[in-house]
């Protein structure tokens, strides 16, 4: 995220011990590419310590193998945990990142600060043949 300064290596997975490396992608959410709403966790007080900053229009660029996605933040919103429909796929290529909140929170935040970004620029992932990987 070129504005806030946010650069980092996504892992599989949000488990604690993943998020500890960095950004975890959610399980079950979509990758880049899919057509779909590729879910990132990450802790505040670490990776995603700058999407304090973030706001509409700015951009999210992921970086696979398969190829570069641009995204642009198009919302922010501030839900409770037991909100994971915000992982729900949205029927288009999009990016949901979400971490815990208030930032300056002391302790297990009570609130789930989640971003989402639309596709600007993404390339359609080639559908793979049954029995490849």
């Amino acid at each position: 995220m070129p504005r806030v300064g946010l650069s980092a290596v996504v892992v599989e997975g949000a488990g604690r011990q993943m998020l500890k490396l960095g950004p975890g992608h959610a399980r079950g959410t979509a990758l880049p590419g899919e057509g779909r709403n590729v879910g990132l966790t990450g802790h505040r007080d670490t990776f995603f310590r700058p999407l304090r900053f973030i706001r509409k229009g700015d951009l999210v660029d992921l970086i696979t193998a398969q190829g570069e996605y641009r995204y642009q933040v198009s919302w922010t919103m501030i839900v409770v945990p037991e909100d994971v429909w915000v992982l729900d796929s949205t029927g288009r290529e999009s990016v949901t990142l979400i971490t815990c909140y208030p930032f300056d929170f002391v302790g297990p935040a009570p609130k789930r600060f989640v971003v989402r970004a639309e596709c600007a620029e993404c390339p359609r992932r080639p559908k793979l043949e049954k029995g490849t990987k």
